[in-house]
C-alpha cells in the first residue's frame, strides 16, 4: 500500500495502517451513534403530544446501549497509532479516534444537560450567515399546499428494492438490504443498510429523491468505501457528516427533487438547533415553526424532535451547512466525482486525490444514477456557475 507525502510502504510497513484503519472501522460500527439517538417511539410520541392536544412536550425513549462505554475506550486507546510511519495517515487515525471517543461520551450523556455540549463539539454550532440564510428561505418560499398522495412504508421499501436492482444490474455484486423497522422513526443508512421505520409515510412526490439521497448517496458511498483499502471510507473520515448530507442534497437538487417544501424544512432545522442554543424547549420551537414559519404541525414535530433529542441535538444544522459548503466548492471547480470514493470531508479531497493518484485508493466503482437523469447535466452546470443555496428555490411553476 502506498502511502501520502512520497512514501511507497512495503506490505510490512503497511500493515500497521491497515490494522489501525479496521480496529477504528470495527469500533466505530459497534457504538453506531445514529441508531443510538434515534427515538424508539417516535409513533407513539406523535399519538401521545395529539391527544394533548399539542400542548405537552413528548417524551422520547433511546435504546439501551449494547456495549460497554468503558471497555470500547480502553480499546480504543489502546490502538497503536504511533506505529504507522506516514505522517498524513497517523494525523487521520488520530483524528478519527477523537471523534470516536467524542461520540462514546456523547452517547454516555443521552438525555442530561452535558449532551447538547457533547453534540456541539462533534458538529459545531450554526453561525450567524446560515441562520440568517435559513430564515430568509423561510421568508421567501410560500408555505406550498397540502401535498397529495402518501405511500407506506411498505410500498416505499419495494420502491428502495427496485432502486438496488438498478444498480445491481450495473454493478453485479452490489449488495440490496432494505429493512421496514419496528425500532426506528427516521429513514436512515446504517452500515450500508436502509433502514425504514414500520410506522412512516412519505409524500409520493419525494419517493424518488430520498432514493437518490439514502441509495444513490448514501447506500454508493458506503459500497464505494468498502471497495477501498481503508475502510473507514465505509463509516466515514473525520467530520464526513456534513459533506456527506451536503452531497446528499446535491443529489435530489441536480434530479429537481429539491423542492420548496424540502427547502423550507432544511431552513428549518437550522432555525430550530438556533432556538435550542439559545435555551428553547420542545414546545417554544415547536410553536415557532408552526406559528411563526407556517411549517405543517406534523413538519414542525418533526423537527423539533430531531433538535430536542437525547438532550439537545445540533446535527440538523449540517444539511443547510452541507449543501452551502458544496455549492462553493464544485463553483470553486472541485469535482464531484472525488467525494463518491467513499464517506469524506471537504477538508480531505486532498488527501484523497494525492491517494487516488499514487494508486492507493481506486476511483469510484459505482456512478451515481442522479448524476445522468434528465435535467441533471444543466443544474450541475448552474452549479459550476456559481449559486448560493438560496438561489435553490425555482419556484413552484419552473419544476
Amino acid at each position: 500500500m502506498g502511502t501520502p507525502g512520497g512514501v511507497t510502504a512495503s506490505t510490512q510497513e503497511s500493515e500497521p495502517a491497515l490494522s489501525i484503519d479496521a480496529r477504528l472501522t470495527a469500533i466505530e460500527r459497534q457504538i453506531d451513534p445514529l441508531l443510538n439517538l434515534t427515538p424508539l417511539n417516535g409513533a407513539e410520541a406523535w399519538d401521545d403530544f395529539k391527544r394533548t392536544d399539542f400542548t405537552v412536550a413528548p417524551t422520547l425513549r433511546l435504546r439501551e446501549l449494547d456495549f460497554d462505554p468503558d471497555l470500547v475506550r480502553r480499546d480504543l486507546y489502546n490502538l497503536e497509532i504511533e506505529d504507522v510511519a506516514d505522517p498524513a495517515l497517523h494525523s487521520l487515525f488520530r483524528a478519527k479516534r477523537d471523534e470516536i471517543a467524542r461520540q462514546i461520551t456523547a452517547l454516555e450523556d443521552r438525555d442530561t444537560t452535558k449532551f447538547v455540549h457533547g453534540s456541539r463539539q462533534l458538529f459545531g454550532d450554526p453561525s450567524a450567515g446560515l441562520v440568517s440564510s435559513a430564515e430568509q428561505l423561510l421568508a421567501d418560499i410560500p408555505p406550498p399546499a397540502p401535498a397529495r398522495g402518501n405511500v407506506t412504508s411498505g410500498a416505499f421499501a419495494d420502491a428502495a428494492r427496485a432502486e438496488m436492482e438498478h444498480y445491481r444490474a450495473a454493478y453485479p455484486g452490489f449488495p440490496a438490504h432494505v429493512e421496514v423497522r419496528e425500532d426506528v422513526s427516521e429513514l436512515m443508512v446504517s452500515a450500508g443498510q436502509l433502514l425504514i421505520p414500520a410506522s412512516a409515510t412519505f409524500r409520493a412526490d419525494r419517493v424518488e429523491p430520498l432514493l437518490h439521497h439514502e441509495v444513490g448517496t448514501h447506500v454508493v458511498t458506503y459500497q464505494n468505501g468498502a471497495r477501498q483499502p481503508l475502510k473507514m471510507l465505509t463509516i466515514g473520515l473525520p467530520g464526513y457528516d456534513e459533506t456527506q448530507e451536503g452531497l446528499a442534497l446535491i443529489s435530489e437538487y441536480v434530479t429537481g427533487g429539491l423542492d420548496p417544501r424540502r427547502l423550507r424544512v432544511l431552513a428549518a432545522r437550522v432555525v430550530a438547533v438556533d432556538l435550542m442554543l439559545a435555551g428553547g424547549g420542545f414546545m417554544e420551537i415547536f410553536e415557532t415553526l408552526e406559528g411563526k414559519h407556517r411549517l405543517p404541525r406534523r413538519t414542525a414535530w418533526s423537527v423539533a424532535i430531531r433538535v430536542v433529542v437525547a438532550g439537545g441535538m445540533v446535527r440538523d444544522a449540517i444539511y443547510l451547512r452541507g449543501i452551502s459548503r458544496i455549492l462553493e466548492a464544485v463553483a470553486s471547480g472541485v469535482d464531484l466525482d472525488v467525494l463518491l470514493v467513499g464517506k469524506l470531508a471537504l477538508d480531505h479531497i486532498d488527501l484523497v486525490q494525492d491517494l487516488l493518484e499514487r494508486g492507493v485508493l481506486e476511483p469510484p466503482w459505482v456512478r451515481p444514477r442522479w448524476l445522468e437523469v434528465s435535467g441533471a447535466r444543466e443544474r450541475l452546470d448552474r452549479m459550476a456557475g456559481g449559486l448560493q443555496v438560496t438561489d435553490l428555490y425555482e419556484g413552484e411553476g419552473e419544476r
